[in-house]
């Protein structure tokens, strides 16, 4: 994808983890992402770490030229946990803080492998889109580790969610899921699934 000088750059948000993991295929996956984002000519927006997932997925697109924008609070910059060789780096006072100005930034969200922090960030964007307050699309990036896949799990839980009647089967198809990084940033990039908001087809109030 070509980026016309007068035309809005398209910018792919990457969740992903700040440890290394302990297969380097997690470390290659991130990276390639980052060099797939900036070949496109879109720009990456990510958790500001040089550790890492993260450090990675900067690391990857700065190889290639790309425009890299961190978001980081001011608590993990103290801990010397920031990249500093970036676009920009944003610096917020809280997670949450971070977290809304990164989505503001968004065209389409990756989530590649990640902790506590990886699950929070995508599942809460998932939220958004089945509330009907943003409409974007939201890929799963994966590995392959051992006989299955690292979020195969999580997506086997969200299928158990929709056969327990307490997720509808359309905001589960939210949830795109690949295993190449050219596929997850051709998706991000992309329009987001047409999908009803969860309160459409609730009956009117009496």
């Amino acid at each position: 994808m070509s980026q016309l000088a007068d035309e809005p750059r398209l910018r792919v948000v990457v969740f992903c983890a700040s440890a290394e993991g302990d297969d380097s295929s997690l470390m290659a996956l991130a990276r390639e992402v980052g060099v797939e984002i900036a070949e496109r000519g879109a720009g990456l927006v990510y958790g500001g770490g040089r550790v890492g997932l993260m450090g990675a997925v900067a690391d990857g697109a700065l190889s290639v030229g790309g425009e890299v924008i961190g978001v980081i609070p001011q608590q993990l910059v103290d801990r010397e946990v920031a990249h500093l060789g970036l676009s920009e780096l944003v610096v917020t006072e809280s997670m949450h803080e971070r977290k809304a100005a990164m989505a503001e930034l968004a065209d389409g969200f990756i989530a590649l492998p990640g902790g506590f922090g990886t699950l929070e960030e995508v599942v809460e964007i998932l939220t958004w889109n089945q509330l009907g307050i943003i409409q974007m699309p939201v890929v799963f990036c994966d590995v392959s580790m051992g006989d299955s896949s690292f979020w195969a799990p999580f997506i086997g839980f969200c299928d158990h969610a929709v056969a327990a009647g307490v997720l509808r089967e359309r905001h589960r198809k939210m949830m795109q899921w690949t295993d190449r990084a050219a596929t997850a940033v051709d998706i991000a990039l992309s329009a987001a699934p047409d999908v009803a908001p969860k309160w459409k087809d609730f009956p009117p109030r009496p």
